[in-house]
């Protein structure tokens, strides 16, 4: 007996490849909007990088504890970068009360959209920390992904934006402890092998590398420690460059297409060119059009 090829359909497999049809994506989170995030632009644009950058609206123009960039400096400086939220006053979120978590987010995505003039939907967890009622409350602040800072090693899609935990802290766990030559060294072999992972993987993968401008500080061999994963980073065909709200926006139209029942067609209702792979097939399906996928 033969099989029901419309049966076998049903088992292929369908791939999501990001724009351009690429299998990588790159995105680099910084926090806290320290002055220093100003060299780290400059570098970004000199190797044609993107960042996502997580800001405390009422620390900026502050001197309390780092010395921050100031208000009339965010829309130009962050050009063609992605601007979010890091709360209002830097707040521990598990240890307030949920009236003042929704404060502490909603005032910095509003003071944030007045500086740069565009919805701010992303979010960095002050120090990293959250939890159930934190997510919680989180949902419904028009805030469509928050970034832990629990390091995986790995490249893969969260299945809960809310819950996005990086790749890797950049350098890994280099510097952390003052006058640490031999354990720098090795974290720096770590996060070296990393990047070089995700460089030679032939799986769907992004790599999701976080830290602070203000922990170069200025420390020349930091920079250059920058400067130095940047370039073996940058200028590659494979990866796309993305901010991480951009990167959102397009998983999220993915998983929103709509395929016929046989698999022949299927519909992308977004806005956004998407780039899928079936059967080592590599198909684009326009923002709002019909394609045929068989």
């Amino acid at each position: 007996a033969q099989s029901n090829p419309e049966v076998s359909k049903s088992a292929i497999k369908i791939e999501m490849l990001f724009p351009g049809g690429k299998s990588k994506a790159l995105i680099l989170s910084y926090d806290d909007g320290s002055k220093h995030d100003k060299q780290l632009v400059q570098l970004m644009n000199k190797y044609h990088l993107v960042g996502t950058f997580h800001l405390n609206s009422n620390q900026l123009g502050t001197n309390n504890y780092y010395d921050y960039l100031n208000k009339d400096e965010i829309k130009d400086l962050f050009k063609g970068h992605e601007v979010s939220v890091h709360t209002a006053n830097h707040a521990n979120l598990p240890d307030i009360n949920r009236i003042d978590v929704i404060y502490e987010i909603l005032e910095d995505r509003k003071e944030l959209e007045r500086l740069v003039q565009y919805p701010v939907r992303g979010m960095a967890y002050p120090f990293g920390n959250t939890n159930d009622p934190v997510i919680d409350a989180v949902k419904g602040l028009g805030i469509e992904y928050a970034r832990t800072v629990g390091d995986t090693y790995n490249f893969k899609i969260p299945n809960d934006f809310l819950r996005w935990q990086p790749t890797i802290h950049q350098f890994a766990k280099a510097y952390w402890e003052p006058n640490q030559p031999e354990k720098d060294a090795q974290e720096l072999i770590q996060f070296y092998k990393v990047i070089d992972d995700f460089k030679q993987t032939k799986e769907l993968a992004i790599l999701y590398i976080w830290g602070h401008s203000w922990e170069m500080g200025v420390d020349k061999k930091k920079w250059d420690e920058t400067e130095k994963f940047f370039t073996l980073l940058s200028n590659n065909k494979s990866i796309h460059y993305s901010t991480q709200i951009d990167l959102v926006d397009y998983i999220n139209a993915y998983r929103n297409l709509k395929f016929s029942v046989n698999k022949n067609y299927v519909y992308n209702s977004s806005s956004i060119n998407l780039f899928i792979k079936i059967n080592n097939q590599i198909i684009e399906i326009k923002g709002g059009t019909t394609a045929v996928a068989f």
